[in-house]
């Protein structure tokens, strides 16, 4: 019996990180979709099998109103914030103010970042980009993926000399050669808040249940720390 799950690319670092305690509870693994929200919302709406859905909480609680999860099962998981990334060993740019993120920026030969219309980093980091007025001048140097986990893949991989990226916290602490810097300026901050639902059409509700609480209990709120998730 496997577990279906459509997810935000922001919790796919501790969702994996939880699979062998699914196993303990009776599940034979996950079939995990992770990727941009607009995206996931899509599939679920598409009719995609789910069992559980992770998303922000405000589009969690649409799709309950909409009766396509149970509402009562809603379980918030923390907040994250939006980052930047470098490649693991490169030095660290100052970004602590509106100019040294420009400066950061406009240094780079190649900008990592998810989906600008569908990811919830991605579309918040293209409208900073703008507000910069750097949009247009690091167009040929923007390098845009369907969600940060594979954005900040490509950014530890990369061969350009000074990479940059943006994406969702965790997503950058759960990447291997990835190195988080810090979060975006007070000024462009973006804290996103996740929640978790059991989906009105599961097809394992009752494993579904005991996930969700897995996921957002005190149980694993040491290791939603770890990757980024804030109380």
């Amino acid at each position: 019996m496997k577990l279906d799950i459509l997810s935000a690319g922001a919790a796919q670092g501790v969702v994996r990180a939880l699979e062998p305690a699914l196993a303990e509870r009776g599940a034979g693994g996950l079939e995990g979709a992770f990727g941009a929200v607009g995206a996931m919302r899509e599939k679920l709406l598409a009719g995609t099998p789910c069992d559980v859905l992770i998303l922000t909480e405000r589009i969690i609680r649409e799709l309950a109103e909409g009766g396509h999860v149970v509402s009562e099962t809603i379980a918030p998981l923390g907040r994250v914030r939006t980052g930047i990334a470098v490649r693991r060993g490169d030095g660290k740019p100052a970004i602590g103010d509106r100019d040294a993120l420009r400066a950061a920026l406009a240094a780079a030969d190649a900008v990592y970042f998810p989906d600008p219309e569908r990811a919830t980093a991605g579309i918040h980091f293209a409208r900073v980009l703008r507000t910069l007025g750097l949009h247009d001048e690091l167009a040929p140097r923007l390098r845009t993926f369907p969600n940060g986990a594979t954005a900040m893949h490509e950014l530890a991989g990369s061969a350009a000399a000074r990479p940059i990226g943006c994406t969702q916290a965790s997503e950058i602490l759960y990447t291997e050669g990835a190195e988080l810097v810090g979060p975006l300026p007070a000024e462009f901050e973006l804290a996103t808040v996740y929640a978790v639902a059991v989906c009105r059409g599961a097809r394992h509700p009752e494993l579904a249940r005991d996930f969700v609480a897995l996921l957002a209990g005190a149980e694993s709120r040491e290791l939603r720390a770890k990757g980024g998730f804030e109380a």
